[in-house]
């Protein structure tokens, strides 16, 4: 049994080693970027990235103890042959992906995944494409490579196979059978709400550095696997010619900005954005035996500029974020956040805030990771970017991490030390499913709605909480605060599908010269 497990770990830890030399590969490849990065950084895109090398290995593995069962019953796959075989198919497709990516990014500057297969359906343009490049050579250079790379594999494996029992034993399938169920671990990334995506290794505000952590191997796995492909535009409601006379319509400009923003001290003007999560305008008009949902909200609503027609591109906060941060519409089926190459082109207010001198730091109570957001965050120019494992286990008080109250404490102690001017994102939790509170339900009953709204009845004291204290500090007078939906919320339903969408955006602070 012993030799069994050996075999198996030995066998994933190769293929663990051998990601880990593709990556030096890659970083040797593109030396003109590397030698930017300090070694800390380039040790940190090594051990960062081990997460998605370990979870392509264990797919990898999973036929491999298949195998080893099988070789409980017939002995013929106890034989180093039919690993041979395995093994050199496996290598033969993840060596290409990891050779193919180093062209791929010098190219697109993203890393290989399901975009440059669309290329196949014309094969002629497709091959026009790379006639450019030396294809004999790449194709000498791939061979004397994979005849290496499959010559190191036949002698380990000759050195770590297993010795075959002569008997059957039921304890010995137990265990291989639990072990190989148990590879669903490093596959998700280990036990965090969050399964893994290509924000779990980005650790970087270079985006070079991040993109060497990722796996190509996993990455093309990963995109093939999230594709979701519409031939249909799902959004054809009106004929062609309406439909372009509204878009037109919304593309006015006038001075209004200029006219509410008092900049008359000269000085750079501070942005607070609150993106408040599932924050429905419904709510804002719902009292429950006399006692509004949002209370505080509705207050402030008096001393601000308040925008009564609102409404979210999208249904979900990796939707909704890349829509209020980039101007950019949310698709139907997916999010562009989730193809953090295509994400990388897009304009991000915090970026451009950065390029004028601005701090520009990002507040969660949850996993950044969640939904792939860190990527885009990072990409934007967020930093730092304050998320679950910046608060202390004792306030990890909901399923989702820190709830509002902790976090608003933590927004107003950094903002008060970090440098002026600012834009800083603080992105609310706690009226996200299953909407949990730390505090006493204000309202009875325990139906999903009730919760929902207790949910936002708990953020709103929050957010009125840390206005007041905002409006106390030396910088309010030069801010501005703003505080929108990520998204609409179906409860409490109207049966009007547009009320879903329909979001609250307030205009607060010291700057703003109106009402």
């Amino acid at each position: 049994m012993a030799s069994k497990f050996k075999f198996l770990f030995l066998y994933f830890l190769t293929w663990v080693l051998f990601f880990d030399l593709m990556r030096l590969v890659f970083l040797i490849y593109h030396a003109d970027k590397t030698k930017h990065l300090s070694f800390h950084t380039i040790i940190s895109a090594f051990w960062y990235g081990l997460r998605m090398d370990i979870s392509v290995a264990a797919y990898i593995l999973i036929p491999v103890c298949v195998l080893v069962l099988l070789s409980l019953f017939f002995r013929f796959f106890g034989k180093v042959t039919v690993y041979k075989i395995y093994t050199f198919i496996v290598l033969l497709l993840v060596t290409l992906i990891s050779l193919a990516d180093l062209e791929i990014y010098n190219t697109w500057g993203f890393r290989i995944d399901a975009e440059p297969f669309k290329f196949l359906k014309t094969p002629r343009e497709a091959f026009a494409s790379v006639s450019h490049l030396p294809l004999f050579l790449i194709l000498v250079v791939f061979v004397i490579s994979y005849g290496l790379l499959c010559l190191c594999f036949k002698y380990i494996l000759r050195k770590i196979i297993f010795q075959q029992q002569n008997s059957f034993k039921a304890g010995v399938f137990f265990l291989i059978a639990v072990f190989t169920a148990c590879l669903i671990i490093p596959i998700r990334g280990g036990f965090q709400l969050t399964p893994l995506n290509q924000s779990s290794v980005y650790f970087s505000t270079n985006n070079y550095a991040n993109h060497a952590a990722i796996n190509p191997s996993w990455n093309l796995l990963h995109s093939f696997l999230n594709k979701d492909n519409l031939t249909v535009n799902p959004y054809q409601y009106l004929p062609e010619n309406r439909a372009r006379s509204l878009v037109d319509s919304l593309y006015t400009q006038d001075s209004t900005t200029g006219l509410v923003i008092n900049s008359s001290s000269g000085r750079p003007v501070n942005v607070i954005l609150i993106v408040w999560e599932s924050f429905t305008e419904k709510a804002i008009h719902i009292s429950i035996n006399g006692e509004p949902v949002t209370p505080g909200f509705n207050k402030l609503k008096q001393e601000g500029i308040y925008f009564s027609n609102a409404y979210a591109s999208g249904d979900r906060t990796n939707k909704g974020l890349p829509a209020i941060l980039s101007g950019y519409p949310a698709m139907p089926k997916n999010t562009i956040i989730n193809s953090p190459g295509k994400s990388l082109r897009l304009e991000v207010l915090s970026k451009l805030f950065k390029e004028k001198g601005y701090q520009t730091p990002f507040f969660y109570g949850g996993e950044p990771d969640f939904a792939n957001i860190k990527s885009y965050l990072l990409q934007g120019g967020f930093d730092p970017i304050v998320g679950k494992r910046d608060f202390a286990s004792k306030d990890m008080n909901s399923k989702w991490g820190a709830h509002d109250g902790v976090v608003m404490n933590r927004v107003l102690e950094d903002l008060n030390k970090t440098k002026n001017p600012f834009f800083a994102a603080w992105l609310t939790l706690t009226s996200h499913e299953p909407f949990e509170t730390p505090v006493a339900a204000t309202f009875k009953g325990n139906s999903i709605e009730t919760r929902f709204l207790n949910s936002l009845h708990y953020t709103d004291q929050v957010v009125y909480n840390f206005i007041e204290k905002c409006s106390k500090e030396p910088w309010w007078a030069n801010t501005v605060l703003i505080i929108t939906g990520d998204h609409g919320h179906p409860l409490p339903r109207t049966g009007n599908k547009a009320d879903e969408f329909r979001i609250p955006m307030l205009w607060l602070g010291g700057a703003l010269n109106k009402k």
